[in-house]
């Protein structure tokens, strides 16, 4: 009895004393499991609320240090674990001289940033050959002092240093700038970048005004015959030999037509004959005149004979708006703008001879494999406008062959004068079968050979 009561409690004891520090330990690895999640979850948390500020930090940080400047950090970096690791006094001195000069490199950046910048330029559209005067204003909006800094002035495909002097407070400074346009084509000047760096260049501060202005360099041309642009001198036009049911230009009579107007009836004819006839007409047109420019490259010899091209289609375009004709100005289609209604063609704008001028400056060379002018000159016959007269301008390479290939197809009503560009060429004007072709060796040479043509 005494046996059996004094191990009944021992048994039981020990059973409950390793149970309960089994459940103990299980509570302490809990909660530590539990308290690593939160502190990952709380990391988490910060970095999804800093991250942006983070990374636009350090981004802030990579557009200040300069290549040269990350160069000295990391060989400091480098030096100083070299200096702990060895216990190498040079290292340290390495690391302790690169440390100086970027803190000596940094008060640079520090200045006013109050800048008010303006560009303005006296004109946005020059000839070829001339200048363009860019004036850069700067004003110190701020109350403090701004030390003398450099401005990066994109021009093209160049780029401008411009020093910005020191400036008082809400002072300011004019930078003159002259911009030289010795070529056709578009200018892009700005936007400006203020850039403030220390002497050595280790550490560098921008600041960009997006303050920027286009300037289109149109191409050089002549001014032409009163008439060149068509062949056309009357007021009311000249008859065609295309027949029409009501016009000015009367032909003959013919049998009358269901749905003929009963007041194109001609009665005398009607009373003689017995039956009813009506007026036909010639159809009158002033002229519509269609220039066809080539940008294909390989049909010239050299750029300049190109440019020279261009001057002589934007001169025959320009002459055709201030006679108010009515006008088709095309080239090549560039990829990845609108596709035009006649297939390989790309029209230019011709409302204004500013606005012609503008897409003659922003005319560049077709691509390679662009259509040959005679596959042009096919889609432009094809299109069935109503033309008097088509002006082909191109180089010096392609053939009589080719260009006789691009007149026939065109209607006999219609004049094709092909305008080949070949830089000092004798300037002539003959007559291939259904053409007539020019050769013009300078942009002065095109209003002698419209003169003796007898296109004036």
């Amino acid at each position: 009895m005494s046996i059996d009561t004094s191990r009944a409690p021992v048994s039981h004891t020990g059973t409950g004393s390793r149970g309960t520090g089994s459940r103990l330990g299980e509570s302490t690895r809990g909660t530590g499991r539990a308290g690593a999640v939160g502190r990952r979850r709380r990391v988490r948390r910060w970095w999804r609320r800093n991250r942006r500020q983070l990374r636009r930090s350090w981004r802030r940080v990579r557009e200040t240090v300069t290549p040269t400047g990350a160069f000295v950090i990391g060989v400091g970096a480098l030096s100083a674990v070299l200096g702990a690791a060895f216990g190498w006094v040079e290292a340290w001195f390495v690391c302790i001289a690169f440390a100086v000069l970027l803190l000596v490199g940094l008060p640079f950046l520090l200045g006013s940033r109050a800048y008010l910048i303006r560009l303005s330029v006296d004109r946005l559209r020059v000839v070829e050959g001339g200048r363009v005067a860019l004036s850069v204003d700067i004003e110190n909006a701020s109350a403090r002092p701004a030390l003398p800094a450099s401005a990066e002035l994109p021009v093209g495909e160049a780029l401008r240093e411009l020093p910005v002097p020191f400036i008082g407070p809400h002072g300011s400074a004019r930078i003159p700038v002259e911009i030289a346009a010795p070529a056709r084509g578009v200018i892009e000047v700005g936007p400006l970048t203020l850039a403030r760096r220390d002497p050595l260049g280790l550490v560098r501060r921008e600041i960009t005004w997006r303050d920027r202005h286009l300037v289109h360099v149109h191409p050089r041309t002549v001014l032409l015959p009163p008439g060149s642009a068509g062949l056309v001198r009357d007021l009311e036009g000249s008859s065609s030999r295309r027949l029409t049911d009501s016009d000015l230009s009367f032909h003959a009579v013919r049998e009358y037509v269901p749905g003929d107007a009963l007041r194109h009836v001609h009665w005398k004819s009607t009373a003689k004959t017995g039956t009813l006839m009506v007026r036909q007409y010639e159809e009158s047109q002033t002229a519509r005149a269609a220039i066809l420019f080539d940008a294909d490259r390989a049909g010239y010899a050299s750029d300049a004979e190109f440019e020279l091209a261009v001057s002589c289609a934007a001169s025959l375009g320009l002459q055709a708006v201030r006679e108010g004709r009515e006008r088709f100005i095309a080239s090549q289609w560039a990829p990845g703008r609108i596709r035009p209604a006649i297939d390989g063609l790309e029209e230019l704008p011709s409302q204004t001879p500013t606005q012609l001028l503008d897409a003659w400056s922003e005319l560049e060379v077709a691509e390679e494999g662009a259509l040959p002018i005679e596959l042009l000159a096919r889609g432009l016959a094809e299109s069935r406008r109503p033309l008097s007269v088509v002006f082909l301008v191109t180089g010096a390479i392609p053939d009589p062959a080719r260009l006789r290939r691009a007149a026939v197809s065109f209607p006999e009503d219609v004049r094709v004068l092909v305008v080949r560009c070949e830089e000092l060429a004798e300037p002539s004007v003959r007559l291939v079968d259904a053409c007539t072709v020019f050769t013009v060796g300078a942009l002065g040479d095109l209003p002698q050979l419209m003169i003796r043509a007898g296109l004036a």
